[in-house]
């Protein structure tokens, strides 16, 4: 008889996913970027959006469906940021404009 992989995932649902709304300009505009299950967590998001990997990050939403909440991380991450990279000089210019528009609001 043969091994069959489980169709379950792996990953722990009881856990806090961070997704980003991302603004790909007037002609695609805005989207929710796709990301593997594995990398929707905070560590991995803030290491993308310090390198770059998104074109316009516009909103950052985190929510855990096993606690049944969500919020709007936005604020809380690019406040992150501006304590993890004090020094913004060789920083993405998309992260700063995101930490620009997130002070806005």
């Amino acid at each position: 008889m043969s091994y069959a992989p489980s169709l379950v995932p792996q990953v722990t649902t009881d856990r806090d996913v961070y997704l980003v709304l991302d603004d790909f300009g007037r002609r695609l505009g805005r989207a929710w970027c796709e990301t593997a299950e594995e990398d929707a967590n905070r560590a991995t998001l803030l290491r993308h959006l310090a390198e770059g990997q998104y074109l316009h990050p516009v909103r950052i939403v985190a929510f855990n469906t096993a606690e049944g909440w969500s919020r709007d991380a936005t604020a809380d991450v690019a406040d992150e940021l501006r304590r993890r990279f004090v020094e913004l000089e060789e920083t993405d210019p998309s992260l700063l404009e995101f930490l620009e528009r997130a002070a806005r609001h």
